[in-house]
């Protein structure tokens, strides 16, 4: 016998899609209209249009607030703020949750935060990257302690992810406490122009504590993080940008640490020898005139493609992810267009952090060189260049994946021990003719060497420009680094790309072993 009344087949079934229809739509309509409102979506239009169309399977869809102080008891909507599961990019699996704005301001409490925390587990257990869509208030006060517990809950699985599967945040609104912490230790965190904010503590408790005025854009806003602080690594024009950001980074990295990441057919643009001619006059004659290092780079890469990685910060060091012969490669360069390529103490935690990414997801890292050394200062040496420059180092020196190294021009004093030379473990290294390899450029050395004699010259313009001419010809070049086998091979700048295929062909059987330990500590 069929039942068909209300507490027969029927009638559960009729249950059944009349509570999904309340998950579905947990934020009510006037907080759905004040979220659109300010330009943003709703945590279910986000992983739409994140994810592969259909791919998305949602986890805890009926989970509620175990709550019962403060009223909470009267609203206990299904899901909690929160949508969590799994689903696919470009047909690979990616597992993901989505913090709900529309339902208590996205603030965290105990269901809320189990739902994540199960889905970190699940990203952990399958090795898939892990993405979060955050847009949060921050902990939810009515739960007190245990919305914190959960916060922290989560940090401990952001470490223990760390380096194991890609973690990438997207900051779609305000990220306050906890809601902060959590993204600035995964591996990449996108924020939105005008709409993402982030902080410990905002402009109200700040002035109530410190007196200190400020506003959300200038304490915590996209921009600020992007251009001054360096916690985030992209800024994205609107909320589409972001996801279209974060779709094409996902292409570059692999699954989890164990795998490689994803190559691409490329039917090539590379034949034995082959040149590219315009790269013989990308360096300008003039020493310090500055050109863009990103024009030789694509020239260099598969059909001059880069995705940058934090290119409002410490712009005088470029980071990116490119492609050569559909295999993944992590560049990082110095850039002449910016306080002419030198390494400050922005551009040293800058490059160290994606060098480290690189290394622990098995990336090779391609390096090309025009650097006249540290920063020098005041201000430098008393932010602590010292330690925080020591990072690139210890960075470059603890990776494994195959590392190839172009220096293009200046390679002087510190700066060409730093930039991936084979004193750190780099395994290729090249040089343009161009290059100027040396403790300091030839104007400065001649002054340094010869100044009582070009003092006491009754010509010392002329003497000068002898002595310059002299040391340029014996030290500042490529060749002494050459003969000590510091340089494997002078190579003819059009030829850069076929000798980058060749040793990243080379390097693919690299494999290397190191002194077993827990960890080293780095300079932090």
């Amino acid at each position: 016998m069929t039942l068909t009344g209300p507490g027969g087949t029927a009638g559960k079934i009729e249950e059944f899609h009349a509570r999904r229809e309340r998950a579905l739509s947990a934020g009510s309509t006037s907080a759905v209209t004040k979220q659109h409102a300010k330009g943003k979506l709703t945590a279910r239009e986000r992983i739409e249009l994140l994810l592969d169309p259909g791919s998305f399977t949602e986890l805890d869809q009926m989970a509620r607030h175990r709550c019962h102080d403060f009223g909470m008891e009267q609203q206990r909507p299904y899901g909690d703020g929160v949508v969590t599961g799994h689903g696919t990019i470009d047909d690979r699996t990616v597992c993901v949750f989505a913090q709900d704005f529309t339902v208590f301001g996205g603030a965290l409490g105990e269901v809320y935060g189990e739902k994540i925390i199960k889905v970190m587990d699940l990203a952990a257990s399958i090795g898939c990257p892990l993405i979060g869509l955050n847009d949060s208030g921050g902990a939810r006060i009515q739960e007190g302690v245990v919305s914190l517990a959960q916060y922290a809950e989560i940090a401990r699985r952001n470490v223990a992810l760390s380096g194991v599967v890609p973690q990438i945040s997207l900051q779609m609104g305000p990220c306050a406490g906890g809601a902060a912490y959590s993204p600035a230790i995964t591996d990449f965190v996108v924020m939105v122009d005008g709409l993402s904010h982030m902080f410990v503590t905002g402009p109200d408790v700040i002035r109530a504590v410190t007196g200190e005025e400020s506003d959300q854009e200038s304490l915590g806003g996209a921009r600020t993080h992007n251009e001054v602080t360096g916690n985030a690594h992209y800024l994205a024009t609107d909320e589409q940008d972001a996801i279209d950001y974060v779709r094409t980074l996902l292409g570059y990295l692999p699954m989890h640490n164990q795998e490689e990441p994803p190559a691409y057919d490329h039917a090539g643009d590379w034949t034995p020898g082959m040149r590219d001619p315009w790269l013989d006059s990308a360096v300008p004659d003039a020493e310090n005139r500055p050109y863009d290092m990103l024009d030789i780079i694509r020239r260099v890469v598969d059909e001059g493609e880069l995705l940058d990685v934090s290119p409002l910060y410490a712009p005088n060091m470029i980071c990116a992810f490119g492609r050569v012969e559909g295999r993944s490669v992590g560049i990082v360069a110095n850039q002449p267009l910016h306080a002419g390529g030198a390494i400050d103490i922005a551009a040293s935690e800058k490059a160290a952090r994606f060098i480290r990414f690189c290394d622990a997801f098995g990336i090779p890292l391609l390096t090309f060189v025009d650097v006249p050394g540290f920063t020098p200062g005041v201000e430098q040496e008393r932010g602590g260049i010292i330690r925080r420059g020591a990072k690139l180092i210890y960075a470059y020196a603890e990776a494994s994946v195959p590392m190839v190294t172009v220096v293009v021009r200046k390679a002087f004093g510190g700066g060409y021990g730093v930039m991936g030379s084979k004193h750190l473990g780099a395994d290729v290294n090249l040089a343009w003719p161009t290059a100027q390899i040396a403790v300091m450029g030839a104007q400065g050395a001649a002054e340094v060497l010869h100044r009582r004699q070009i003092a006491a010259s009754d010509d010392p313009d002329t003497l000068r420009k002898t002595l310059v001419a002299g040391y340029e010809e014996t030290l500042c070049n490529p060749y002494m680094a050459a003969d000590r086998g510091y340089v494997d091979a002078v190579i003819a700048p059009s030829e850069t790309r076929d000798h980058v295929v060749r040793a990243m062909r080379l390097l693919r059987r690299k494999h290397k072993v190191g002194p077993v330990r827990k960890h080293g500590n780095i300079p932090l």
